[in-house]
């Protein structure tokens, strides 16, 4: 795992996404795999007062989100920032990325058209109390560690 330096982390992720305008101000985490960059979390519209940042997270492997990834994806704004929740927005048209974040626990709301005239955008949300429950972040506190 490695912090992003320089944006190099946010532009692969954003590449990946498709946004061409980037994130702006932005922190994010990469995964390596043989000294390539192959996977990637970015978080930026942190709001403080609220305790909300939201996460947009590509790759181009399937085999990056192991437990030891996921803590360390989740420890950023819910340790270090202390955030009381994340926010994820996903295509209606992205089915793996829905079925992850169903699978971590996340809350979904469905807007229509919200990435346009003909696609709804879901959005995800996650609680500090809902990671606490999950079995990854549960495995990784009782070093049950499998990665």
């Amino acid at each position: 795992m490695v912090e992003d330096v320089g944006g190099v982390v946010a532009a692969f992720v954003a590449r990946l996404m498709g946004i061409e305008r980037g994130f702006g101000p932005s922190t994010a985490l990469g995964y390596v795999e043989n000294g390539e960059l192959v996977g990637g979390t970015v978080f930026h519209n942190w709001e403080p007062e609220a305790g909300v940042i939201e996460l947009s997270t590509a790759s181009a492997t399937p085999r990056w989100l192991t437990p030891t990834v996921l803590h360390a994806i989740f420890a950023y704004p819910f340790e270090h920032l202390d955030c009381q929740m994340v926010v994820l927005r996903v295509s209606e048209r992205n089915a793996r990325m829905r079925r992850i974040a169903e699978r971590f626990g996340f809350d979904a709301y469905m807007i229509p058209r919200l990435r346009g005239r003909d696609e709804a955008d879901i959005i995800y949300t996650l609680t500090d109390d809902q990671w606490r429950q999950t079995k990854f972040e549960k495995r990784l506190r009782h070093g049950q560690e499998r990665t």
